[in-house]
């Protein structure tokens, strides 16, 4: 259905690379909005015979901050028992990186990703982030009236992304929803992504909150491609809920089938999840059974 698709799209753009009219070409490639095959279709786990590779599973920890509050040695074996060896973090819960390093270790986990600001010390923040062994950051949340505020944060995230990039840990954004309403006509997720150098800043793209802001996550990926390195896999029910990977009408193998050959991983998330564990576990069931 994507596949063949997808690797044409991606022949296609190789050569197309820096010319003026790819975006244009890939941006209209795919009209249907995120959810529009799993609300008429029903919310299936696809016939391909692509899948998500385990080591390509990860989960954002925020998802996890009541659990880890109570009991953090004891929710990190837990979702080491469910089957995660990839954490993205946000915040080490009042332990230094070393001693948040440790635990990970000790449950077998790689806190690969991370959710970092850029407005305090970075050399303190890249250090941290070297401990506790992660590869890539993301800045978690922006939010302007203005676009010269969008601008002007766009400039600072580009050289900040210069700083960790040095340190060998690639700096990118993650998105909401408010990043795609327009303001004065023009869209701050245009604003971000034209602002900063695609060498040093990648993408990774919040799979609700792009769906929840109209936007198709395929034509996003397309028109960024290959900036686009991680999801965030959090699930979206007809009526704008939020609920776990595979409970709502997100249609993900569409979206995975269609973009897969540069994604480096996928994010379990739940912004606010009524039983963490159970998400954790409904999430890596959902990702390691997903066809497409």
């Amino acid at each position: 259905m994507c596949g063949e698709e997808a690797e044409r799209f991606h022949s296609r753009r190789s050569l197309l690379r820096g010319a003026a009219t790819a975006a244009v070409a890939v941006g209209a490639a795919v009209a249907v909005p995120g959810l529009a095959n799993a609300a008429t279709q029903g919310h299936g786990h696809g016939h391909g015979r692509g899948r998500v590779p385990v080591d390509k599973i990860s989960i954002q920890l925020y998802s996890l901050r009541t659990a880890l509050q109570a009991d953090l040695p004891g929710t990190l074996s837990a979702l080491a028992d469910i089957g995660y060896r990839k954490v993205e973090l946000a915040g080490t819960y009042g332990r230094t990186a070393q001693e948040f390093r440790g635990l990970l270790d000790k449950n077998h986990i790689k806190a690969t990703s991370t959710h970092v600001g850029i407005d305090g010390d970075l050399d303190k923040t890249i250090a941290d982030a070297k401990v506790l062994g992660n590869t890539r950051a993301n800045v978690p949340f922006a939010a302007f009236d203005t676009i010269d505020g969008w601008k002007q944060f766009a400039g600072r995230l580009d050289t900040a992304a210069r700083k960790f990039r040095q340190a060998g840990i690639p700096l990118g954004y993650h998105n909401h929803a408010h990043e795609f309403a327009a303001i004065d006509g023009v869209r701050p997720y245009d604003v971000l992504t034209r602002g900063t150098n695609p060498r040093y800043v990648h993408l990774e793209i919040d799979l609700f909150w792009a769906v929840e802001g109209g936007v198709d996550p395929i034509s996003l990926y397309r028109q960024h491609f290959p900036r686009v390195v991680q999801y965030h896999v959090k699930d979206r029910t007809a009526d704008g809920q939020m609920v776990d990977p595979g409970k709502g009408v997100i249609d993900f193998p569409r979206i995975f089938g269609c973009t897969r050959p540069h994604l480096h991983e996928y994010i379990v998330e739940h912004d606010n999840p009524t039983d963490p564990l159970s998400t954790a576990q409904t999430g890596f069931t959902y990702l390691r059974n997903v066809r497409f």
